[in-house]
């Protein structure tokens, strides 16, 4: 598979052949980022497919995936590179006593002496990379600075060594779950995707793309009652992960419809909230207790 593909379709191609199904903006933006060597911020509720993307494009351009997950309160030392101290002070005890300290200092602050972190990683890379930036609205604007260099230039300034610049040019994807507004400065160096919950026919084609085995009839309700349960006021609305876990779970059971006993004893694999939970029961469980006789 080439690092660059030819088209649009061919990234839309390429990501099913790897079991993503992406939309058209999916596939646009993504063919983009590859040609225009521009970062991408996905954002999106938490669920819809932002992390998959990144990973199923690493699959498909044949890349290895490399991931920073943002924290509150993550910093450089652990996103860009630390210095190695422990071997910087044995270079410095076990340096001649007749060395001065500028032979030292040239010595213990090079290449040797450096702990590169997943940033860092992506930049120096020999072969093309997929940098993934996971969760960034948890970190905070001082954050988001340090990280123009990278997304504006693909290099990295070290004060002791100078600029190293990218070997090769990653595919970077940002995801947000739009927790908070991110920086102007950095949205410009990026493209745009936003990723919502799938329509009903588009989910349908995820889970039986995942679960090819599980009736047709099963897997339409089982979607149905999957996005009337995303209209419900919930602390977490089940994920498209959820759904293809339900479908599975509906598999391994071997269920045969999705009526009310089937539903309250399999809900908790979409519902992960104790008052989730409940409000489902009410408001999702009891439509399907009242159509059960009928069937």
């Amino acid at each position: 598979m080439p690092e660059h593909p030819a088209s649009v379709e061919a990234v839309a191609q390429g990501l099913r052949q790897v079991g993503y199904l992406p939309g058209e903006s999916t596939a646009l933006v993504s063919f983009l980022a590859a040609k225009l060597g521009k970062p991408v911020l996905v954002e999106g509720p938490a669920g819809v497919g932002k992390t998959e993307l990144a990973k199923a494009l690493s699959r498909y351009l044949k890349r290895t995936l490399v991931r920073l997950q943002c924290y509150e309160g993550l910093d450089e030392a652990k996103a860009l590179y630390e210095w190695n101290y422990r071997k910087q002070l044995l270079r410095i005890q076990t340096e001649s006593e007749g060395a001065g300290w500028q032979e030292v200092q040239e010595d213990i602050f090079s290449e040797e002496f450096l702990l590169p972190r997943p940033l860092m990683s992506a930049i120096a890379a020999q072969e093309p990379v997929v940098l993934l930036i996971d969760e960034i609205d948890k970190t905070d604007q001082e954050f988001e600075a340090m990280l123009l260099e990278l997304l504006s230039d693909f290099q990295i300034s070290i004060p002791e060594l100078g600029r190293i610049e990218a070997r090769t040019l990653p595919v970077v994807l940002l995801t947000s779950n739009n927790t908070r507004e991110l920086t102007e400065a950095l949205k410009r160096r990026c493209l745009y995707l936003w990723l919502d919950y799938p329509a009903l026919e588009h989910e349908l084609e995820i889970v039986r793309l995942h679960s090819p085995e599980l009736d047709q009839t099963v897997a339409q309700r089982l979607v149905e009652i999957v996005q009337e349960v995303r209209e419900l006021d919930l602390k977490k609305p089940p994920s498209i992960a959820e759904s293809i876990d339900w479908a599975r779970a509906l598999l391994l059971l071997g269920a045969e419809e999705i009526n009310a006993a089937t539903f309250r004893e399999t809900m908790s694999v979409i519902v992960k909230h104790r008052t989730d939970l409940d409000t489902v029961a009410e408001r999702v469980g009891v439509k399907l207790a009242d159509v059960t006789p009928a069937a």
